[in-house]
C-alpha cells in the first residue's frame, strides 16, 4: 500500500512538471487498438458494443491485475510503475496549459486562433463564438476535466492500484470515441458510455466538494458554490458533467450553461451558477481551483490507498 500511495504521488508530481507525453502515450496506444476492433466488431446493436467495451476495459484491467501480482514482492519497482501510470493516465498539466493557451490568445485579441485552440478542449462548434462564449466553453472544460482526467483516475488508482488506473482511463477513452450521441454510436457506444457514468459517480461528486471547499482560493465563497451545486447541477445533460461545472461556477462567482452546437445537434443547457457570465480572466482563475483541486484529490488519494494498510496492523 505505501508503493502505490508513493507511486501515485510521483505520478502526480510527473504529470505537473511534465504534462502528457509527446510520443508513444499509451493512452493514443490504446485508442488506435480500440479503433482497429471497432472496425472489425461494428454492428449497431448495444449487444455488439457491450461485448466491444467488455473485452478493452477487461483486459486493460487484467494486464494490471497481472503487473501487480508479477511486482507484489518487489515493492520498488511496483511505486515505479504505479508512477508511470498514474503519470500516462492524469491529464491535469495539459488541460491547464490548453486553457492558458485559449487564454493567451483572448489577451492578444486573436479570436480565430482562440477558437482553433479551443477545439483541443472542446467538441462544440466554436466558428461562431465570441471571447465570453469562449471563456465559457473554457471554464466548463475546465471543470469536468479535472474530475473526469485528474479526481477519477487518482481515486482509481487509490483503490485498485494500477488495474484501477488503466481500467478508468480505457473506460473513459471508450466513452469519448464512441459514447457520444451520434447516430452511429447511439446504440454501439451505449455500453461505453454508461461505465464511464457509473465510473465517474462518486469522482465527480469529490470534486464538486474539493471545488465548493476550495472556493477561497479563487476568492469565491464555499456557500455559493454548494448552493450553485444543489441547486443547478440536476439540469445539466450530464450526472456527472452537472455537479462539477456547478461548484466551479458558483465557486467563481460566474454563470455557465447556455446553447451548444455539436455539428447539426444543438444543446440548451440551464445557466449553472449566479452571476455574470464566464470572461477571459476567468479561464485562469478556472485553472487556479483546477489545480488546487487536483493537488487535494492527491491528498485524498494518498490517505485512500494507505488506509488498508493501517486496518492490517490494528489487526495485528
Amino acid at each position: 500500500m505505501r508503493a502505490r500511495a508513493a507511486g501515485l504521488a510521483l505520478g502526480y508530481a510527473a504529470d505537473r512538471v511534465f504534462g502528457d507525453p509527446s510520443r508513444f502515450h499509451p493512452v493514443a496506444g490504446f485508442g488506435t487498438v480500440a479503433g482497429r476492433l471497432e472496425q472489425r466488431m461494428y454492428r449497431d446493436d448495444r449487444a455488439t458494443g457491450i461485448a466491444y467495451t467488455s473485452i478493452l476495459v477487461g483486459a486493460t484491467a487484467a494486464a494490471g491485475l497481472v503487473t501487480e501480482r508479477l511486482t507484489s514482492r518487489r515493492p520498488v519497482v511496483r511505486t515505479l510503475l504505479t508512477a508511470a501510470s498514474t503519470w500516462a493516465v492524469l491529464g491535469g498539466r495539459s488541460l491547464s496549459r490548453e486553457a492558458e493557451r485559449v487564454h493567451a490568445l483572448l489577451a492578444a485579441g486573436d479570436l480565430p486562433a482562440a477558437r482553433r485552440q479551443l477545439t483541443h478542449l472542446v467538441g462544440r462548434d466554436p466558428s461562431e463564438l465570441d471571447a465570453d462564449e469562449i471563456s465559457r466553453a473554457t471554464v466548463e472544460s475546465v471543470a469536468e476535466n479535472t474530475s473526469d482526467a485528474v479526481v477519477a483516475p487518482l481515486l482509481a488508482g487509490a483503490v485498485g492500484g494500477i488495474s484501477g488506473l488503466v481500467a478508468y482511463r480505457a473506460a473513459n477513452t471508450l466513452d469519448a470515441m464512441v459514447g457520444h450521441l451520434s447516430p452511429r454510436y447511439r446504440q454501439f457506444g451505449w455500453a461505453a458510455a454508461r461505465l464511464d457514468d457509473v465510473l465517474n459517480l462518486v469522482p465527480a461528486r469529490a470534486a464538486a466538494f474539493l471545488g465548493a471547499t476550495l472556493a477561497p482560493v479563487v476568492g469565491g465563497s464555499p456557500r455559493a458554490a454548494v448552493t450553485a451545486w444543489a441547486r443547478d447541477a440536476g439540469g445539466h445533460p450530464s450526472p456527472n458533467a452537472g455537479p462539477v461545472e456547478a461548484a466551479f461556477a458558483g465557486a467563481l462567482g460566474v454563470r455557465l450553461g447556455g446553447t451548444n452546437t455539436y455539428g447539426e445537434r444543438v444543446e440548451h443547457r440551464p445557466a449553472l451558477g449566479d452571476g455574470p457570465g464566464a470572461s477571459p480572466r476567468d479561464i485562469d482563475r478556472s485553472v487556479q481551483l483546477a489545480d488546487a483541486v487536483g493537488l487535494a484529490a492527491l491528498a485524498v488519494s494518498v490517505l485512500v490507498a494507505l488506509r488498508p494498510r493501517r486496518r492490517q496492523q490494528q489487526r495485528r
